[in-house]
């Protein structure tokens, strides 16, 4: 019985990464529009949610996959070959279900138990605060990057619980209809995922839509016991920045294939670009370069999925191996994109011209928190001093 479950879990992953490749230039064709925009097209939405990969992760208990995480990763980054703002939009609405199944049964019935398509958008920096009242708190906060969020019904906060001997870190679901959203999102990468900011203003949040973010991040929630699936049981930190890696990776293919595509008929000064031994140069490296990436994060990816599988526990050091892996995927992802523009010229500037914008969400999508290379190569670092002492 597992062989076959396993066997029409790897056939399902196949048909939605299969789906996703099918999407990726429908995407492309809407790229410039998500940019004037600010916010990922409603029609993409639609075509996220009419090809179910919107329910990768989400429980069999509510209609979805349960999917592993490398298999949501290959969808990001075969969106985001498209455009990298329209797969970060699916990354969030997509991995956000894995959140909220660390949440009490009451909580996704609140969230789902009525339509099982309803979407959550997540504003997980730790700024807002809570004062305890009968039956749960009052929350309060300005919260920003909320990706997605024009799409969601539901958003899940991160904050703190005032009042005791020291603030408790939590983690609260409050309806859409609760907050106050900002039109501020205006930037230079990325410009199509409406990551907007909003503000709370004394929201009150019942104690069964409350999570302690600790056992949040160590995938403990009380959610985590509902559900068999070893998704359920992946710890927070370590190659969940898989998701944003996956971003940056796909879009730097994309740009390699908008790379050949621009220059394979140019001529710069009456000789072919593609004669040129500098511009072939070019395509070798950042094809290697991208493609190390895309190995060494799923990689990563694949082998705690193959633990979680086992039933054993991620250990600290496939922890932290894997965020440094995830980190610097990303690094190899800016590091061709680089090298292609420069190596692009002049044509490249202009905003009709795809890789400019490619090469500017790579950037920002490399830019996010989880991947920021200084921090996980010294942590990982570090536990490899105490380990040899």
């Amino acid at each position: 019985m597992l062989e076959a479950r396993a066997n029409h879990l790897s056939a399902r992953a196949a048909d939605m990464l299969a789906r996703a490749e099918q999407l990726a230039p429908v995407l492309m064709s809407r790229a410039q529009d998500a940019e004037k925009l600010r916010r990922c097209p409603d029609a993409t939405v639609a075509d996220l949610d009419a090809s179910e990969l919107l329910r990768a992760c989400q429980p069999f208990a509510y209609g979805g996959y349960e999917m592993g995480y490398d298999v949501l990763c290959g969808i990001i980054q075969r969106l985001a070959r498209g455009c990298a703002s329209q797969a970060w939009v699916y990354m969030v609405l997509a991995d956000n279900p894995l959140k909220l199944a660390n949440f009490s049964q009451q909580a996704q019935n609140d969230v789902w138990g009525e339509n099982p398509r309803t979407r959550l958008g997540v504003a997980v920096a730790a700024v807002g605060r809570a004062v305890r009242v009968e039956g749960g708190v009052l929350w309060y906060g300005e919260h920003g990057f909320c990706s997605g969020v024009d799409h969601a019904d539901w958003i899940m906060c991160g904050g703190a619980i005032e009042g005791g001997d020291k603030p408790e870190g939590c983690m609260v679901l409050i309806p859409k209809s609760d907050v106050v959203l900002a039109d501020d999102w205006h930037t230079i990468g990325l410009a199509g995922t409406g990551s907007r900011s909003f503000e709370v203003k004394g929201a009150f949040v019942p104690h069964h839509r409350i999570i302690s973010k600790a056992d949040y991040d160590a995938g403990t929630a009380p959610g985590s016991n509902l559900y068999q699936s070893p998704i359920y049981k992946m710890p927070r930190g370590g190659v969940s920045a898989g998701s944003y890696a996956a971003v940056a990776i796909g879009a730097a293919q994309g740009m390699l294939e908008s790379f050949y595509q621009f220059t394979a008929p140019r001529k710069s000064r009456g000789k072919t670009v593609a004669d040129n031994a500098a511009a072939q140069m070019v395509a070798g490296l950042a094809s290697a370069e991208i493609e190390a990436a895309e190995r060494m994060y799923m990689g990563s990816l694949r082998e705690t999925m193959e633990v979680l599988e086992r039933g054993e526990p991620v250990s600290q050091e496939l922890q932290l191996a894997g965020k440094r892996n995830c980190c610097f995927a990303a690094q190899l992802a800016m590091q061709a994109a680089h090298r292609m523009f420069n190596c692009a010229g002049g044509r490249a500037l202009f905003l009709d011209n795809p890789m400019q914008r490619q090469f500017r969400d790579v950037f920002a999508a490399s830019a996010h928190h989880s991947l920021s290379w200084d921090s996980a190569s010294a942590e990982y670092g570090r536990h490899q001093y105490k380990m040899h002492a």
